[in-house]
């Protein structure tokens, strides 16, 4: 937390200045705000500028220090150098006039010693004190005299000795003071005068050191002063600053400090309290203010606003303080109830300290605790005290608990009237010898053995009393030492037990008498397989005389349709008179006749043929996408001659577009079978209903006749192949009896269905219920499976 409220501080000397301010006067909070002068908090505001202008301030100072400092030493410099070149012309001048006047005095012999030594008697001592050097030409511009004396100089020209004096020779005092270099390499300036007589010309040579000796040390001086005094401002400026970090880092301390207790009490659901007595002000901590719901503020709080928020039922504030003087006490601990802002209440405990009570200034110093949580788990904790003992009375075992030291915690009055226990001897603390020997010992007691793992503590036994009950008593260990004790009245049970011994001894008898029925049920098991292999025998010869059966009826069919094609086509020829006449008209229906019963014979043999080809498995299906209704109109038309000789009606209701996706042949084939067989029973006047209807993802196909019925009996018999309701002899519509059945195994190889409904004499209903689309080529039922499909369905054609 100490980083984070440094990071903080930190972030905050970037933050605008406005939001420093506001920062900085926020880090007086609470109590602390209320003890701080206003000129503090308006110190304390003006902190962040003053800690940003001061180091400013300072570095501007310094540089104009600096400046005006190297100003004044350039100034300094420029006067020095002005100086020097005055001086310079001066003594030059003052040497040319002089020598001008001695020469024509000085002897020819030794002349460059005479020279020398005028030379020296006029060099005045302020050039000598000016570093200045003096040398004295002849008018080749050899030099013969020197001030001060130089042996290495004399007798050399005066270009070698001084670069760049060129100038200086031709022009002489019009060049003025020129910038030469001395010795090669050495600055220095230089003005030269031209002399009469012998002599050449007089020149002065002044050094840069020498001309900048005395500046130089101003400039040490100065420079040496400006250090100082920096040093002096930095020094002032650092303690400055460490003073300011350290009150910055006393106010974090405060924060953090401030920050911390703030949490804690508001974590711990506490608030401070400070209640000065004697001006009947508080001042609540943030966490107070959380408690009871009020927006925090840092003003102090009036002695009636807080004594209106606690519950009337609770008492009075005041009335707590004038206790406490009373009863010469400095502690108060006290619960209490205070409104909240929204209305509802809170419990608060509050723990609070006088202080000063002697002086001018009383203090109720502490804090006030919320024990709402508590208050309710006490009162959860009584309730649910008051529903386990409840509880405990109203179940049907007896039922004790002791505690750690065999004492009596709470029992149940069913404990108490099984034991005849009188109420004395209950109460709770009353030693366990004392209770068991106050009531009525059982008469048998027996421990029941624990089955797999027992639990440390426990143990089970059962006890029979005086008056003939028996109680199952179990005791149990409790997490704190004690033990519970709960006894069953298991009489019941003990009289079950009896008659469960009555019983068994009877059924050990019956599991004899039932052994023997074993053996004799095994022979009779074993005489069933022997029966079940032969039936699987028998079973197999049938299906393979089916097969033989659907293989011949294939075979004779095939041989019969050969001569029956003959027969009926000669019947057709003779009977057209395609030859001639045939003589008498006997002839004429005979032949008629013989096409009939020949077309009927040949009907008869493709029936049998479908069947065949159906019960052996060879029937296949062509599935392609067509329409309902072009089917049932061309079934339609087939039968109008029929119909319409029977004076029968065929009315046709479908939807319109209704397609599906079948074998075309095979859809045909089921109408036309429903057809006929309506027409063929529907007597004259009659009416045929088709009706065709899309119903979720399968198509319906409706015949409804008002012909004679089928009788209920009958429709037992419905379903077989070659079946029909009335035998060869009676009946009195010719057909095969295979119309249905062929109709339903149709239907089935589609994964259809059909259904017939029929009243006797009000009318038949036969539905067809085909998918719309084939998922997969669907297998067709082979050999006896065929068979017993066609057997079991209820499908036929009858007579009625």
């Amino acid at each position: 937390m100490a980083r984070a409220d440094t990071a903080s501080a930190s972030a905050s000397e970037r933050m605008p200045i406005a939001g420093v301010l506001f920062r900085r006067k926020q880090m007086i909070k609470g109590h602390a705000r209320l003890l701080a002068k206003p000129a503090y908090e308006k110190l304390v505001s003006s902190e962040p500028i003053l800690r940003r202008c001061i180091p400013v301030l300072i570095i501007i100072f310094l540089m104009i220090v600096a400046l005006a400092r190297f100003v004044q030493l350039y100034d300094l410099r420029m006067e020095r150098e002005n100086q020097a070149r005055d001086l310079m012309g001066m003594v030059a001048s003052y040497l040319a006039l002089s020598l001008d006047q001695a020469e024509p005095t000085l002897s020819t012999d030794r002349y460059q010693m005479a020279v020398q030594n005028t030379l020296d008697n006029l060099v005045p001592q302020s050039a000598a004190d000016a570093g200045q050097r003096i040398y004295v030409a002849d008018a080749t511009g050899r030099v013969i005299a020197t001030s001060p004396r130089a042996a290495t100089e004399e007798n050399r020209s005066f270009t070698e000795i001084v670069s760049g004096a060129q100038p200086l020779v031709i022009f002489g005092d019009r060049a003025g003071v020129l910038k030469i270099n001395v010795d090669g390499d050495q600055p220095a300036f230089a003005t030269l005068r031209h002399l009469n007589g012998r002599l050449g010309f007089v020149a002065v040579a002044t050094p840069f050191p020498a001309i900048y000796r005395d500046w130089r040390a101003d400039v040490s001086l100065n420079v040496s002063i400006f250090v100082g005094t920096s040093g002096i401002l930095l020094v002032i400026l650092y303690g400055y600053f460490s003073q300011s970090a350290r009150a910055q880092e006393a106010d974090i301390i405060y924060q953090e400090t401030y920050d911390r207790f703030d949490t804690a009490l508001r974590r711990g659901r506490c608030g401070l309290w400070d209640w000065d007595v004697a001006r009947g002000r508080l001042f609540w901590s943030k966490s107070m203010f959380e408690l009871v719901g009020l927006p925090p503020r840092d003003t102090l709080l009036g002695f009636g606003e807080v004594n209106e928020l606690v519950h009337p039922d609770d008492g009075d504030l005041m009335n707590l303080v004038e206790a406490l003087y009373e009863a010469n006490e400095t502690t108060v601990d006290r619960m209490f109830r205070m409104r909240k802002a929204d209305g509802s209440y809170v419990w608060l405990r509050i723990r609070v300290e006088l202080v000063d009570a002697d002086g001018t200034e009383p203090h109720l110093i502490g804090i006030a605790v919320d024990v709402t949580e508590q208050m309710r788990l006490a009162e959860s904790s009584r309730t649910a005290d008051i529903r386990l003992r409840d509880a405990i009375e109203t179940i049907s075992e007896a039922f004790v608990l002791w505690d750690t030291q065999n004492r009596l915690v709470m029992c149940n009055s069913k404990y108490q009237q099984l034991h005849g226990i009188p109420d004395s001897a209950l109460e709770a603390g009353t030693p366990y010898a004392q209770v068991i020997a106050a009531g009525r010992q059982p008469v048998v007691q027996a421990q029941i053995p624990n089955e797999g793992r027992a639990e440390e503590g426990a143990r089970s036994f059962e006890a029979q009393l005086n008056d003939g009950r028996w109680l199952q008593i179990s005791e149990r260990r409790t997490k704190d030492g004690g033990f519970v004790s709960v006894g069953t009245d298991i009489t019941t049970i003990k009289r079950h037990e009896e008659k469960l011994i009555d019983g068994e001894r009877r059924l050990m008898a019956t599991i004899a008498d039932l052994r023997q029925s074993r053996q004799k049920l095994e022979q009779q098991a074993q005489e069933m397989v022997d029966l079940a292999e032969k039936y699987s025998e028998q079973k197999d010869r049938a299906e393979a005389a089916n097969r033989t059966k659907s293989e011949f009826l294939a075979n004779i069919s095939h041989e019969l349709r050969t001569p029956l094609n003959a027969i009926i086509g000669f019947s057709e020829i003779m009977k057209s008179g395609l030859f001639g006449p045939l003589g008498s008209p006997k002839y004429g229906e005979y032949c008629q006749d013989i096409n009939a019963s020949g077309n009927f014979l040949l009907n008869v043999i493709n029936d049998v043929l479908d069947m065949a080809r159906i019960e052996a498995g060879r029937m296949t299906l062509d599935m392609q996408p067509l329409m309902l209704d072009e089917i049932v109109d061309e079934a339609a038309r087939v039968m109008s001659p029929e119909a319409s000789a029977r004076k029968v009606t065929i009315e046709a209701d479908l939807e319109s577009s209704l397609g599906l996706h079948a074998d075309r042949r095979a859809v045909k084939q089921m109408v036309l079978n429903l057809l006929s067989n309506a027409v063929k029973f529907t007597p004259e006047n009659g009416h045929i209903s088709v009706r065709a209807r899309k119903i979720g993802g399968a198509v319906t196909l409706t015949i409804e006749d008002n012909g004679i019925g089928i009788p209920k009996e009958a429709l037992k018999k419905l379903g077989r192949p070659f079946e029909q309701v009335q035998n060869q002899f009676t009946k009195s519509h010719k057909g095969s009896g295979l119309g249905l059945a062929i109709t339903r195994s149709l239907a089935e190889l589609h994964g259809g269905a059909m259904r017939i409904r029929s009243h006797e004499g009000k009318g038949t209903i036969v539905s067809i219920r085909l998918p719309l689309l084939q998922t997969a080529q669907l297998e067709p039922p082979t050999g006896a499976s065929a068979g017993v499909a066609l057997r079991l369905g209820a499908s036929a054609e009858p007579s009625r």
